[in-house]
């Protein structure tokens, strides 16, 4: 795990599985997000996400690993509205080889405009668009795709 400067995106992982957790845990690494502490139950998770105070928490929420419960019940008051859109609005996405074709076909084309999009975007953006759902997030000019409706999260708001 890196530690982070002020302009860097801090990441907690939580997942019973400590191979998916270390796998993760480097890619994001090499994306150049700082991954600050990597939990396997939820109790660590709400412990850390206190400690840690980070950006975004990625949480396995498939029954019987992590409900997402307790998770929930560590949020301070003012996150309350903010979490229940951002859960009503969450989708179990498969990358299939359409989105795989689509990503690459992104990265290509910005690149030959001189403009370099990450692997990861490209194939949330090519997931989001299979799903005919919105993106999130608080970097849109990371997700320059027309064919993908983006809405700007202002992260600390």
């Amino acid at each position: 795990m890196r530690p982070s400067n002020d302009s860097t995106i801090r990441v907690l992982l939580a997942d019973p599985q400590s191979m998916f957790l270390s796998g993760l845990g480097r890619l994001l690494d090499r994306a150049g997000l700082a991954v600050v502490a990597l939990a396997r139950d939820e109790e660590t998770a709400v412990a850390f996400a206190a400690e840690h105070e980070p950006d975004v928490i990625v949480v396995d929420v498939r029954p019987p690993a992590m409900s997402g419960g307790e998770t929930v019940r560590g949020l301070l008051p003012r996150e309350h509205e903010s979490v229940r859109s951002l859960f009503a609005g969450i989708r179990v996405a498969p990358l299939g080889g359409a989105e795989g074709w689509q990503a690459g076909e992104w990265r290509r084309d910005f690149a030959a405009r001189g403009h370099t999009l990450t692997q990861a975007d490209c194939l949330i953006a090519a997931a989001a668009l299979g799903l005919g759902g919105r993106l999130a997030t608080g970097n849109p000019r990371d997700f320059p795709m027309s064919e993908v409706a983006v809405e700007h999260w202002p992260v600390g708001s």
